[in-house]
Parts: structure tokens; C-alpha cells; sequence
């Protein structure tokens, strides 16, 4: 089975305009931004709830702690969220709940899902029910290729492209091996180019 495809800027910039013209424009334009912005596994996007990015005055977390069963390899890890990431779900979470202060969030039931399904409110997603939703995101913005599983490859992807080393990336990726970390990084072009001209 071919690894799912890495996503350009171009590509990235069309499931966004695709994911702002269709129902839960908010919900899913988060969920898409924040796994490119952490490269978190889609179980774990689907498991995490509202007590793992709020903090107790309603300010967005800097870093989610993940616990066992929310990861997987039987360990919890730490995703770092960036200030796009922070941004993106403070604002799916002022549209959701059509608040501008989520102190008042925190005053309720903060076990329930962060990104919540109609089905499903409390719980939202499954790990399996969130990569066919991607699956036909990007179907309808009209990219082949892709999975859930692209916008993690491509995290790893561009921060290799920037230089960030392999050892930062494995921390960040949240896996064990540098040879796995490896595997996700697709050699390209630009990476070559950036290479060689090291030389000059």
C-alpha cells in the first residue's frame, strides 16, 4: 500500500477553500490545521477532549499531554501546539459554543469531545470515522493521494525541509525509533537542492 501522499501549499490552501464552502466549516478548517500544526495520528485528534486544551480560566493549552489510551504505543506522549494551532481551536471553540470567553466552557462537563460529530456529541469521532471523513474531504477538494495520514507526513516533511533535525522530529512525531521517523521524511527535489548548496 503506497504511503500517503505528502501535501503541498497549494494543495493545503484548496481543502481549506473546500472545507470553508461546505457544513462545519469551523469543526473541520480546525481539525485539518491542527494536524498539519502538531502532526498528531488521527486516533489521537479523535481522542482528545475538551480538558486536554482548555486550562482551568479557559485560555488554550501550550502543549496537550497526551495519556496512554489516547496514543498509541502504550505511553502518553506531549503534542505542542503552536500559535496557528491554538488559534484554530479557540476559535472552532467560540463558534461552537457561540461564546468570545471560554472560562464558561470550563464550568461544564470538560470530558466531552473536543471535535464532536451530530451523531455523537460527547464522544464525537472514532479513529476510524475521522479517516473517511478526511478521506472525503479530500476527495472533494479534488486531491488524490491523500489520507488522513498525509497532513502527519507532511509535518514531518516540511520541518526536515527546514532543516530541524531528525532526533527534534522523532520527539515531535512521538515515536520511538529514528528509523520510523525516517520513513515518514520523502526525500524531494527542494531537500536535494538545499543540500548541495550547503557546499557553496
Amino acid at each position: 500500500m503506497p504511503q500517503a501522499k505528502v501535501l503541498s501549499d497549494k494543495e493545503i490552501r484548496k481543502v481549506l477553500i473546500y472545507i470553508s464552502n461546505h457544513k462545519h466549516a469551523a469543526r473541520n478548517r480546525a481539525m485539518f490545521v491542527v494536524l498539519n500544526q502538531t502532526g498528531m495520528r488521527v486516533g489521537e485528534l479523535a481522542a482528545l477532549r475538551l480538558c486536554d486544551v482548555l486550562t482551568n480560566t479557559g485560555e488554550i493549552v501550550e502543549e496537550i499531554r497526551l495519556s496512554a489510551d489516547q496514543t498509541k504505543g502504550s505511553r502518553g506522549r506531549v503534542v505542542v501546539l503552536n500559535q496557528k494551532a491554538q488559534e484554530e481551536i479557540k476559535n472552532y471553540l467560540m463558534t461552537r459554543f457561540k461564546l468570545k470567553d471560554l472560562l464558561a466552557v470550563t464550568m461544564t462537563d470538560t470530558t466531552r469531545a473536543l471535535f464532536t460529530t451530530q451523531k455523537n456529541p460527547n464522544r464525537g469521532f472514532t479513529p476510524s470515522t475521522l479517516a473517511q471523513h478526511f478521506h472525503y474531504m479530500y476527495k472533494g477538494a479534488g486531491i488524490s493521494g491523500a489520507a488522513s495520514h498525509s497532513s502527519r507526513r507532511t509535518f514531518i516533511t516540511k520541518l526536515s525541509e527546514m532543516g530541524v533535525s531528525v532526533r527534534v522530529l522523532m520527539d515531535l512525531a512521538g515515536h520511538r525509533s529514528l528509523a520510523v521517523t525516517q520513513k515518514y521524511i520523502e526525500s524531494n527535489p527542494k531537500l536535494m537542492r538545499s543540500a548541495v548548496e550547503l557546499l557553496s
